[in-house]
């Protein structure tokens, strides 16, 4: 059997007037994290500082030629940004680097077309990359070509997604049926969140920054629940699951409650992509208690719970009652044991409970803090 190409990419990322080192970082160790996560060979990274982005290039010009020689040097196919750019930069840069030339909001768009399983993520996932493509045909002649449901870098090599000419009439056409679809998926997970309130049950969401450990801690749940349960995929990457999915946790000595885990977030997530999430993420804003899963071990934490408690609120869950889950506690960098509780927050904010969703260290503590909320 023919072995799968992997692309190789060179990244790039621009350190604008305002932007302190720390976040900068922060941010470049993402992208790469992105590229990973959908399968591309990070080949460098290739950095610039300026007082605000070139408005033809993104980069100077001296910056862009290093970037060729670099793409030459290394055979890469790629080049990423580590920000959005403009119709006319995309077009621009192509043009100097002779390679395919996509922006964070593409990748993260990409991921989530190889990652939707279900029919709501798929189409949901759709309609995002429409709505980013559509700004994006100024100039072009497009004919609408077939559009598959979950297509990205496995499925679309070659002449590349982001290439694909749809003109806009026939976009906006096809976002209305998207939409009409949506509104009848919408309506069965309605009725489905309105049957599980008639069961009285507590309704906890599982939120939190992708990869920090959520569907782990849904597994670890759906073992100590009595009965066969079904566990859900994990994967140590960003964004390696998307559909919602809601189980009835049953632990021995404990009440049963619900519990819902839903797609990750991360910084400079694309609006787009909350605008077609709106009705998976209702789950999280329907839900009596939160637990924020935090990876307790990663340097970034902080900036990654501020990212969580901002979305939340942008999703209309910001009200609801928080228990941040220190996860990984039992890994080198934890600041604490598994099983140590911190009310750090008396004004009511979130209390703290350092767990091992891998090991099940502090799980029971956990549980006692949500019976705490019912």
């Amino acid at each position: 059997m023919k072995e799968e190409h992997t692309l190789r990419a060179v990244l790039c990322a621009l350190q604008t007037e305002g932007t302190d080192e720390e976040s900068f970082e922060r941010s470049v160790r993402e992208l790469c994290g992105l590229s990973e996560a959908c399968g591309v060979e990070v080949c460098t990274v290739v950095t610039q500082r300026l007082a605000s982005p070139v408005h033809a290039t993104y980069i100077g010009s001296g910056k862009l030629a290093e970037l060729k020689a670099a793409c030459d040097m290394l055979d890469a196919e790629l080049a990423v940004f580590d920000e959005s750019l403009s119709p006319t930069q995309i077009r621009n840069l192509s043009g100097e680097l002779s390679v395919e030339v996509i922006d964070r909001t593409d990748l993260i768009l990409r991921i989530f077309s190889d990652r939707a399983k279900t029919k709501e993520a798929r189409l949901q996932v759709e309609y995002a990359r429409l709505s980013y493509m559509l700004p994006r045909l100024v100039g072009m002649r497009a004919h609408l070509s077939r559009q598959g449901g979950a297509s990205g870098f496995m499925s679309a090599r070659g002449a590349g997604e982001t290439r694909l000419e749809l003109d806009r009439r026939k976009i906006l056409d096809r976002q209305a049926r998207l939409r009409k679809e949506l509104k009848n998926v919408e309506r069965i997970r309605h009725t489905q969140r309105a049957s599980r309130l008639g069961g009285g049950l507590l309704r906890v969401g599982l939120v939190g920054y992708t990869n920090a450990g959520k569907s782990t801690l849904m597994n670890r749940l759906l073992a100590m629940s009595s009965g066969v349960k079904k566990e859900v995929y994990t994967e140590d990457m960003l964004f390696a699951t998307l559909d919602t999915t809601v189980r009835r946790i049953e632990v021995y000595g404990h009440a049963p409650f619900l519990l819902s885990d839903t797609v990750g977030f991360i910084s400079h997530l694309p609006t787009m992509l909350i605008d077609a999430f709106r009705s998976t993420l209702a789950e999280a804003a329907d839900a009596d208690l939160l637990l924020e899963v935090v990876d307790c071990t990663d340097e970034d934490r902080d900036a990654q719970s501020e990212v969580t408690v901002q979305t939340l609120k942008e999703i209309g869950a910001g009200h609801i009652a928080r228990i941040r889950v220190m996860n990984k506690a039992d890994m080198e960098g934890a600041l604490h044991p598994p099983g140590t509780l911190l009310c750090r927050h008396p004004e009511g904010e979130a209390d703290e409970i350092y767990i091992s969703a891998r090991t099940g260290e502090g799980v029971d503590a956990l549980l006692a803090r949500i019976e705490g909320h019912a």
